[in-house]
């Protein structure tokens, strides 16, 4: 992914027209993540609007750190998990207290006071689907505003003030209401959580910023990338079993202590980000690669979430099909676009 930005006080950062550019990764951030996964149906749609603060929002910032920073793909990463802490131990706190969800095994994973399996799988989920494909997808829809920034100080306090009332919502929508009809038994965050929880956020911050000169695409010009055909491919491979994970804690018994599934996590994710970095680093990674990857990742989280659909109302089961099938037109009406775009740059 090609980062690279232009100063955030050049005259062109204050044209209107970055707004569609906002919106869009504004609304997909959260469409993605939690609409075409189905972690949110259409019962429950209301809560796109905190999620458009938090998640949205949070995207957007993360973006907009790494274009004035001039960082890489990596950078944003780092971002993308500082984001994922602050909602796991801080905002919803659904990686530290007790799993209320009907069903689960809450004690499976649990020590210390964390839900270490639910903890790395959101660390990946978070991460990923709320703020490297949506940034990517939005990026791929207005290609020649990929390398500035798109907030002037003004929008962007804006945007860190909307952000956090989207988390007071947040908390106040999970801890206060949610929880209690869950049947959950009150939890109180301990202060170690917190600390630990800020002191997380800060070194993934600090490491954005050090490793800002990483993940630019064209940087090792003796490597080809792939087709993006198996770029594709690949990117659906290696989305599609991170959701077993999460599957794991709706599972009785397990033949196996939980300590397997969290090793065979954490190196399946490492392989993951250093194939998608080796290959998106090398001369000739393009638009299409960046394309083929997001629809693979997109299709993989949609995928698993149609398995766990047991149980929903026929309202929104059929909503949730209609929301995949618009999203797979988007995406190859987009494919369309880029195709026809590198044609054009290629001519």
């Amino acid at each position: 992914m090609r980062l690279e930005v232009h100063s955030p006080n050049s005259p062109s950062n204050s044209n209107p027209r970055y707004r569609g550019a906002i919106w869009t990764l504004l609304i997909l951030a959260p469409f993605i993540a939690e609409v075409l996964s189905g972690s949110t149906r259409l019962s429950f749609l209301f809560v796109l609007i905190p999620e458009v603060m938090v998640w949205g929002c949070g995207a957007l910032l993360c973006r907009e750190l790494v274009r004035r920073w001039r960082g890489g793909a990596t950078s944003l990463l780092m971002l993308g998990l500082a984001l994922s802490v602050a909602e796991e131990f801080l905002i919803q706190q659904t990686s530290i207290a007790p799993l209320p969800f009907p069903g689960v095994d809450a004690s499976f994973g649990r020590c210390y006071g964390v839900n270490w399996l639910y903890f790395l799988f959101m660390l990946g989920f978070e991460s990923v689907w709320v703020v490297l494909v949506p940034v990517q997808v939005t990026e791929l829809f207005f290609p020649d505003r990929r390398e500035q920034p798109w907030l002037r100080n003004r929008g962007l306090i804006a945007t860190c003030i909307a952000l956090l009332v989207g988390c007071r919502i947040a908390w106040f929508g999970w801890t206060q209401k949610a929880r209690p009809k869950l049947h959950a038994a009150p939890y109180h965050l301990p202060m170690l959580a917190i600390v630990v929880g800020i002191a997380l956020i800060a070194i993934l911050i600090a490491l954005a910023w050090l490793l800002r000169g990483h993940g630019h695409s064209g940087q090792v010009t003796s490597r080809q990338p792939p087709r993006p055909l198996l770029a594709g491919v690949a990117a659906f491979v290696l989305s599609t079993p991170w959701f077993w994970l999460i599957g794991l804690l709706f599972v009785s018994r397990h033949g196996f202590a939980v300590w397997v599934p969290i090793s065979v996590g954490v190196v399946w994710a490492l392989l993951s980000f250093a194939l998608i970095r080796c290959w998106s680093t090398a001369r000739g990674w393009r638009d299409v690669h960046r394309w083929a990857i997001s629809f693979g990742a997109v299709l993989g989280s949609m995928a698993l979430g149609d398995a766990n659909a047991a149980g929903w109302t026929h309202l929104d089961l059929v909503a949730k099909f209609v929301f995949q099938l618009l999203a797979v037109v988007g995406l190859v009406l987009l494919a369309r676009k880029v195709w026809r775009r590198e044609a054009a740059d290629h001519t």
